[in-house]
């Protein structure tokens, strides 16, 4: 439209607005007009520099008006676009009926057709005349993709010609991966129509604009019963990455299918990793071996994940490629500064904004990393991991001080891949870690034990909930990780520990709680590396406690998903409680009772609570439900997906009384 405005006029004309509906059916002609047909679908409109401002206000104007949901793009990238997701399909159905009709025994190949061949080839009935015309205007980009999907096609063919099954494999489930990332974002989609639907429906009310998912938690009673938590996500986003490193086929169960881990493991297919799975929590990695991964045709998106980035950031800064690393609105605003100045100082080519927050971006170094020995300023299991990891593709031997105990999953892990780990303490909490660079990693089989992280939240919830008695089953209990056992024993907590096991180098226990009367305490500095994670809902537990509760040390909460320290004392105000927040830590004053004053009575009022979008903050909060005297509806929870995707379902079998919602209405 753009080149013939131009050799019609000249030039194109200022109020000349190009714009591409996204809507429409195989069916054309006035007799298949349709008053809906743009409701709710996307209108792309394509304006030059030069396009009038007013002219283009009023164009979108027009199609809002008639329902539809109005975005802009260059054209140029417009018809690269098109060209990929609506041009080449068309294309691709046109020639297969073509060519299946003019089989002998075509007659039998379309009686016997099954749904996957009559869902692919309904757009083969497209009006002819109508897409001769966009094949042949928008040639150079169909001619393009085209030329991209046939190279597919034929590594495709010559893989199941030569009997390269792993090749065939990878293919099949990058794409079933693929598709159901598309799925989910239609699904998001559909529930952003519902609340446009209901601002048309009524202008009185509005959509809750805090988040699409809120929890209505009511009031609980005693909990009981016997769960197993999902896995351990730490160990979840480690196994897929070692395993992908390794030479041979790792085998894991018991893997965390939240929406964290899933973007780890859509990363490694994006960079030519074929795994099988997840399927109930099984997955099966066909290693490339340290240096067989390849460039991703783009950059790897990490959705709201800080563990995926800040790991994958020194595990890809030793490629031989380059690779921008980017995430949610979320994400994009924590400090990568922490992994990128050490992996500097290796000699890797990595930049961040200025601010120190992604995206991510590394070039290759072209050569090996250079070994360094880096005193870690905060204790950060993630900042040593990245330095380690970084470490396999550095000559020499890589070390990390960490001024005191952090989680040590990478390490037990990389041990259980073969890769020696040297571990030296240098005064009391202070530990040396290092790594020989260019070392193997051998394919192994990992059984991923309960999550601690998310085991804390029933802990919690069965000490503060009189009369609870709870089974938490093949719970994770690594010592640098049982920081919110030790804490709730010394408030008082009941938990015991039975049936202790080793499975692949990772301590795991059965943990029965019963509800416990708790105090106050000055929470040990030496604990706070260990429970990191769980403080949230160790807030909770001292907002039912008798007496103070100090937290000091933790200035590291501020710079999780969210300020966790600023969000959980709003929180705890707005539901009644006197707390006061420090810069590096907080001071509760827990409502709690003792045994003879009565330990029933309600600790929380009800209310609306923000989580600022983090889901730890969202579940805490659901915890504090068990003891409030009203209902608490915590807004912005979708992210409980990305950590504990069954949270509800457990929660409510125990015996929470919690209700969602999404795409809310409020008046």
């Amino acid at each position: 439209v753009i080149r013939i405005a131009k050799e019609l006029f000249g030039s194109v004309p200022t109020r000349l607005v190009p714009g591409h509906p996204i809507a429409g059916s195989e069916r054309s002609g006035v007799c298949a007009s349709n008053s809906e047909l743009f409701v709710d679908h996307t209108v792309l409109l394509t304006p030059l520099a030069s396009t009038d401002k007013e002219a283009m206000s009023t164009v979108e104007c027009m199609w809002q008006s008639v329902g539809a949901d109005v975005k802009s793009l260059d054209p140029q990238h417009h018809d690269a676009v098109l060209a990929a997701t609506s041009h080449l399909p068309h294309l691709l159905a046109f020639s297969l009926v073509d060519t299946l009709a003019g089989e002998p025994e075509h007659r039998e190949i379309f009686e016997y057709a099954a749904g996957g061949f009559r869902d692919f080839s309904r757009i083969a009935a497209s009006d002819p005349t109508m897409w001769h015309d966009i094949f042949n205007s928008n040639a150079p980009a169909v001619l393009e993709v085209l030329d991209r999907f046939t190279d597919g096609i034929e590594r495709l063919r010559k893989a199941i010609e030569t009997g390269e099954r792993e090749a065939v494999l990878g293919v099949l489930t990058r794409a079933k991966a693929a598709r159901e990332h598309f799925s989910e974002v239609l699904e998001r989609r559909a529930c952003g129509q519902q609340k446009r639907h209901a601002q048309k429906v009524d202008q009185v009310k509005k959509v809750d604009n805090m988040g699409s998912i809120q929890y209505a938690a009511k009031p609980g009673g005693p909990l009981n019963g016997a769960i197993r938590v999902p896995g351990d996500k730490s160990i979840s986003h480690r196994a897929v990455m070692l395993g992908a490193l390794a030479e041979g086929t790792t085998e894991v169960t018991g893997w965390l299918e939240g929406e964290d881990a899933l973007a780890t493991l859509q990363a490694f297919r994006d960079m030519g990793v074929t795994v099988k799975g997840p399927t109930e929590g099984c997955l099966t990695i066909h290693g490339v071996g340290l240096n067989g991964l390849k460039q991703a045709s783009g950059p790897l998106y990490l959705g709201n994940s800080g563990t995926s980035m800040r790991l994958l950031a020194g595990l890809l800064s030793g490629q031989a490629f380059g690779v921008t690393l980017t995430g949610d609105a979320s994400l994009s605003k924590r400090p990568m500064g922490r992994v990128a100045n050490p992996l500097k100082l290796m000699g890797a080519q990595i930049a961040t904004e200025e601010a120190g927050t992604p995206p991510v971006v590394i070039e290759s170094a072209g050569r090996p990393l250079s070994a360094i020995e880096y005193k870690m300023p905060v204790a950060s299991a993630q900042v040593k991991s990245s330095i380690l990891l970084a470490g396999l593709y550095a000559d020499g031997e890589t070390w990390v001080e960490e001024p005191a105990p952090t989680r040590d999953h990478t390490e037990r892990m990389l041990k259980g891949f073969g890769v020696q780990v040297s571990r030296k303490a240098v005064s009391q909490g202070v530990t040396r870690i290092g790594l020989q660079g260019g070392q193997t990693l051998k394919a192994t089989n990992i059984d991923v034990p309960a999550d601690i992280s998310s085991a804390a939240f029933f802990l919690v919830a069965a000490t503060i909930a009189p009369g609870s008695e709870v089974l938490l089953k093949h719970v994770g209990v690594n010592p640098t990780r049982v920081g919110v056992i030790n804490i709730l024993r010394l408030m008082g907590a009941e938990i015991e520990l039975t049936n202790r096991r080793e499975i692949g180098g990772e301590p795991v226990a059965d943990l029965l709680v019963r509800s416990a009367q708790l105090k106050g305490i000055d929470i040990p500095v030496d604990q706070v590396p260990l429970a990191i994670d769980e403080f949230p809902v160790i807030f909770i537990a001292a907002a039912c406690a008798e007496g103070v509760t100090t937290l000091r040390g933790a200035e590291e909460l501020r710079v999780k998903e969210s300020d966790r320290i600023q969000a959980m004392a709003d929180g705890l105000l707005s539901l009644g409680l006197s707390v006061e927040p420090t810069e590096d830590g907080i001071v509760i004053h827990g409502k709690g009772q003792s045994a003879e004053q009565g330990s029933k009575a309600a600790i929380f009022s009800g209310g609306d609570v923000e989580s600022c979008d983090d889901h730890r903050i969202a579940m805490s909060f659901a915890v504090a439900s068990l003891r409030a005297a009203d209902t608490i509806v915590i807004h912005e929870c979708d992210n409980v997906a990305t950590s504990f995707p069954t949270f509800i379902e457990l929660a409510n079998h125990l015996g929470f009384d919690l209700h969602v919602s999404k795409c809310i209405e409020q008046p």
